[in-house]
């Protein structure tokens, strides 16, 4: 393990907000996509760190937000859950503040009772999936607003959602029941599913369950998922190029939650892990609820279960009494939440640019 001094990252900027920063995601590498608590959600230029956009007066949290890329525009339209609806908003329009009306699709997807937890849109860009606090995961077909609810919804909050590399029929969710389900969402039928077991706990304290906060899926169908008491599991069952090397064929559909691949689970932080974001296919970075931030190799090729997960290097935020939202890419980390005060606040960390052949003093 790295000690913290060797981390690449340096902090290049926070940007501060009136509400806790609640949702992030790229729009592509220069844009950053920011929802807040208090229904708004702001666009990001990430040379000049100037807000290019806006969306206001939403009447919920934004609790997620999808992009999808358009020929037309450098300007990525999104899909933000807000409440119990999705609203789709194109940036490339003359106003440089939004509001509801100016949303070009706007879908209620759960009951009044409910709330959305996480979108994603499919490689295809035809489907959009949704999560709930009521435990249902459900699929958007996007030309038509069809929507199909999965028949087993998870027994409690669903979290977080992804769909599977190279899997045109296949998405994965995962909750605060432990239980992270596969299914072929056409048919709205269950594929496969698998439960995280509690870490043990220590000097007869116990500690969080092992409640499902956070996912990602890698490009080549590796899924890490992180939870409440600090657990790191990893499934490498539909990793994508393994069965061309062990000359078999390809599976009939992705086994990553299958007993029989494999798969670690491990203790990783004394918090709950809250997000996470693959940048590369090896490369994961997550961040606990206080705001350690950790990344780590992966190599599911390895046979020594201590090189499966290698830490790279460890680092506490700087100004964030806890942690919303982390999207990574190859050179950027960014980071979402709120201080004491409650107030929103965003840390932008960028690969340190080494100088060749000198000596830092």
């Amino acid at each position: 393990m790295s000690s913290h001094e060797d981390c690449p990252y340096a902090l290049v900027k926070s940007l501060n907000t009136p509400a806790p920063i609640s949702s992030l995601e790229f729009g592509h590498a220069g844009h950053i996509f920011a929802g807040s608590r208090d229904g708004t959600l702001r666009l990001y230029d990430l040379s000049s760190f100037k807000v290019l956009k806006a969306v206001r007066g939403l009447k919920d949290e934004i609790s997620s937000i999808a992009c999808l890329k358009r020929p037309e525009t450098e300007l990525r339209d999104a899909w933000v859950a807000c409440g119990n609806h999705v609203y789709l908003f194109k940036m490339d329009t003359p106003s440089l503040i939004m509001t509801e009306k100016d949303a070009i699709s706007s879908l209620k997807l759960t009951e009044d009772d409910d709330v959305l937890n996480e979108v994603c849109i499919a490689l295809d860009k035809k489907h959009l999936a949704f999560t709930t606090d009521i435990g249902l995961v459900g699929v958007v077909e996007l030309s038509t607003s069809s929507v199909t609810t999965m028949k087993e919804r998870h027994a409690s909050i669903c979290s977080c959602v992804a769909f599977v590399p190279d899997r045109p029929r296949e998405l994965v969710s995962a909750g605060y029941d432990e239980t992270i389900l596969h299914f072929d969402f056409p048919e709205g039928t269950t594929l496969s599913q698998h439960k995280i077991s509690s870490s043990q706990a220590i000097e007869g304290m116990s500690l969080s369950p092992p409640f499902i906060m956070s996912t990602a899926m890698s490009a080549n169908g590796v899924l890490a998922a992180g939870t409440a008491d600090g657990q790191l599991w990893i499934g490498f069952g539909g990793q994508k190029g393994l069965a061309a090397k062990t000359k078999t064929k390809k599976a009939r559909k992705w086994n990553g939650l299958s007993d029989q691949e494999k798969m670690v689970c491990t203790k990783v932080a004394d918090g709950p892990l809250v997000a996470m974001s693959f940048s590369t296919t090896e490369i994961l970075t997550a961040s606990t609820l206080l705001g350690t931030i950790v990344q780590w190799k992966i190599n599911g090729e390895s046979s020594d279960q201590a090189s499966i997960l290698e830490e790279l290097w460890k680092k506490e935020v700087t100004g964030m009494e806890k942690v919303n939202a982390l999207v990574a890419n190859d050179t950027k980390i960014i980071i979402g939440g709120f201080t004491k005060d409650e107030k929103g606040v965003i840390e932008i960390w960028d690969k340190r640019a080494i100088p060749q052949n000198t000596t830092a003093t």
